[in-house]
């Protein structure tokens, strides 16, 4: 089964054509982070309208890559929540009357679920149940994934999503958007043990995060050296913080997976890509014997070919969408 996929949740407009959720047969992403990088962060006006110039154009180059057309095509899917509203509207719409005009099924697609199945096509053999650690810009959360559309919410974020507070701090520190990546490869060189940070600890949720105290106390910290007139020691700070985040991901992780029972473990998101996160959470697997799923680097961002894998399940489990199909800002993966 061939699905046309589309992604247009927040500032990248991607489409792809995934066969049978598992092989990719074409996909492209146009990155709209230069444009963004000048405010800082994505402004959700200019990244609807880039969408809207991008999306057409970018489907007919992916089906070509492909070497299809659209009477190849047996279903078309689509994010259609959470993320930005008016730059989930694009890729809704386009995708509906892709629908409508070819009269093929329109398969509704979690942003999130899309993250998880983004380990199905790097690990062909991963398979439910298993636990997942979704981290990224605007989400961190541990799922327990007991079938490919049967997910429950472990622990998520109180506040700051991991990668928020990334760029938050970077920001701080004067690195450009998107400054996660960056204060990734800047640790690498620095210190983790140079500044001690808070592990922020939430006492009525087991297995919850919160970062905005350890993003304030990084502020403080810059703020403070700043006010002295010393120099910023980027590396160090860049490795402390890092460290201090990736230890709240992987100690709750962990201990969900041990208390619930799960040897199998996997990441997905944006932030699954950071190079300490991949590196601790493999050797705290190898000591228990525990497995460890992980996308490729390319799958971690936002891109359509994790749609078009997840979309397969969805449509297998029957979840087919009418025109009346509406995008959300908000939406629980469940």
């Amino acid at each position: 089964m061939k699905i046309l996929a589309i992604e247009s949740s927040c500032d990248d407009t991607a489409v792809a054509v995934v066969e049978d959720g598992r092989n990719v047969i074409s996909s492209k992403v146009n990155s709209q982070i230069e444009e963004h990088r000048i405010y800082g962060g994505v402004v959700p006006e200019i990244a609807s309208r880039r969408h809207i110039e991008n999306i057409s154009n970018l489907t007919r180059l992916v089906l070509k890559d492909a070497d299809l057309s659209f009477e190849d095509i047996n279903a078309v899917a689509v994010t259609y929540a959470p993320g930005l509203i008016g730059s989930l509207l694009v890729g809704v719409n386009f995708a509906k009357g892709i629908s409508f005009a070819r009269n093929i099924p329109l398969i509704p697609v979690h942003h999130l679920r899309s993250h998880i199945a983004a380990n199905y096509i790097t690990n062909p053999s991963l398979k439910p149940p298993f636990i997942c650690l979704i981290v990224s810009g605007g989400h961190s959360h541990i799922v327990e994934v007991k079938d490919y559309t049967k997910m429950k919410i472990i622990g998520k974020t109180r506040d700051d999503a991991a990668g928020e507070a990334f760029d938050k701090a970077a920001r701080m520190m004067g690195l450009p958007y998107p400054g996660g990546v960056i204060m990734d490869k800047m640790a690498e060189s620095g210190d983790e043990n140079k500044f001690s940070l808070p592990h922020p600890n939430i006492t009525n949720g087991k297995y919850d995060f919160s970062f905005s105290g350890l993003k304030t106390a990084i502020i403080n910290q810059i703020h403070n050296m700043k006010q002295k007139n010393q120099q910023l020691p980027v590396n160090d700070l860049c490795a402390s913080f890092r460290k201090a985040v990736v230890d709240c991901l992987i100690t709750k992780f962990t201990s969900a997976a041990q208390n619930l029972g799960y040897k199998k473990l996997v990441i997905a998101g944006g932030v699954s890509a950071n190079s300490l996160l991949r590196r601790n959470l493999e050797s705290e697997c190898k000591k228990r014997d525990w497995e460890l799923y992980k996308p490729s680097i390319d799958l971690c961002g936002d891109n359509a070919a994790m749609v078009g894998s997840q979309a397969y399940y969805e449509f297998m489990d029957n979840n087919i969408a009418s025109m009346d199909l509406n995008a959300y800002a908000t939406k629980t993966i469940e």
